[in-house]
């Protein structure tokens, strides 16, 4: 109120669009004119005679604007660590970061500010639009919500000076409710077309997702629950193991031993057929080496390797749907996180496909590349000693 006074009595101009809108001498100032904020026009204007003021305006007026921002990065962490824990924003926001505080909160209000700031080029004119539909809604809300409150706990309350209380206090609430939610009509019906429908808009998504969330938690939850306490101790009729073998090495041996070691009822290997010249080697190989276990050979014309290997996993789920089948992966841990690049992911590829069919388990069995052969390598018994 004081800001609009002083305004008016001082003349105070401010317009959206400085370059076209002000003129001088009855042409426009051009785009070179910079347009100083209202309390700066106001300070300069009042404090003509003692410019220290002016800048201990402007300081102060600084510090005023950066505690406003540094609220909502203290306040909407809080809240959305809240809302994560009544299941309606992910469960990421209610983890605390080493210091304590929500930091993927932060991260997101982070974010979304920077997103902001760049699509609207960093214009206050046109942020605030946005902000002033938010704040009066809150305002609103917030308000009623209160009037709610006391409502609610006076029909419970027999005390007469505690009665009396929440009767101020509800009239109070009421006031301002009504007074928020005038200017709330009045800034709906001013700033809408000028950028506030964006808020609008985006407080519906918002609401929208967050629902949304909270079903699929809700959905998760009973699926996971635990109903029978015979469901606590079924076990699969039977457990098929499928080593993925793309050459005879040492990762693939390793991968075989691990298998072997947690006994399923059957165990094979299974390579998928890109070249002839290879196939013939890992058959000369398996044979060489004595493995015991049988090599399937999977055809793929398309030199495709993923796709073969989902199809025959799908195909042993549709003969037994019963049985368990444990597809071990054998994967090599390069030295440096840059030397990933050199090699391809199919075996990301193909544990993000297998990931959703049913009744399929994925085991990964790393083979750290900087350790020497002697202390991965798990032997493969000779089935013909002893």
């Amino acid at each position: 109120m004081c800001v609009v006074v002083l305004a008016r009595l001082t003349g105070v101009k401010l317009v959206e669009f400085p370059a076209e809108q002000l003129l001088l001498d009855g042409q426009p100032v051009g785009e070179e004119y910079h347009q100083s904020p209202v309390i700066g026009q106001l300070a300069a204007t009042i404090f003509a005679d003692v410019p220290i003021l002016f800048y201990l305006v402007t300081v102060v007026t600084g510090l005023i604007l950066v505690l406003a921002a540094n609220t909502a990065f203290n306040g909407f962490p809080v809240l959305g660590s809240i809302l994560a824990r009544d299941e309606f924003l992910p469960r990421q926001l209610h983890t605390r970061g080493d210091r304590l505080a929500y930091s993927n909160g932060i991260v997101m209000l982070t974010v979304g500010a920077v997103v902001l700031i760049v699509a609207f080029d960093a214009q206050v004119t046109r942020l605030i639009q946005l902000y002033i539909v938010g704040v009066f809604i809150s305002f609103t809300t917030s308000q009623f919500g209160m009037v709610r409150h006391w409502t609610r706990n006076l029909r419970t309350e027999y005390s007469k000076e505690a009665r009396a209380r929440m009767q101020r206090s509800r009239v109070v609430n009421a006031v301002g409710f009504v007074m928020t939610g005038v200017v709330l009509v009045i800034v709906l019906i001013t700033k809408t077309v000028q950028g506030a429908w964006i808020t609008l808009l985006l407080m519906a998504i918002l609401y929208l997702t967050m629902l949304a969330i909270n079903t699929h938690y809700q959905r998760l939850s009973r699926k996971l629950r635990v109903e029978d306490a015979q469901e606590a101790r079924a076990l699969p009729s039977r457990t098929h193991g499928v080593v993925l073998v793309s050459k005879l090495h040492q990762p693939a041996l390793r991968a075989i031993a691990y298998a072997r070691a947690t006994r399923p009822n059957t165990l094979e290997a299974v390579h998928v057929a890109i070249n002839d010249d290879d196939v013939v080697e890992l058959r000369a190989q398996w044979d060489e080496f004595l493995v015991p276990v049988p090599l399937t050979i999977l055809s793929s014309p398309f030199r495709e390797i993923t796709r073969p290997i989902v199809e025959y996993v799908r195909g042993l789920r549709r003969s037994s749907p019963r049985d368990l089948v444990v597809v071990f992966i054998p994967e090599y841990v390069v030295t440096h996180w840059w030397e990933q690049v050199l090699h391809n992911q199919s075996a990301l590829r193909l544990k993000g496909r297998l990931l959703f069919m049913p009744g399929v388990v994925m085991a990964s069995v790393p083979f750290q590349l900087d350790q020497g052969a002697a202390e991965t390598l798990i032997p493969v018994p000779d089935p013909r000693a002893g």
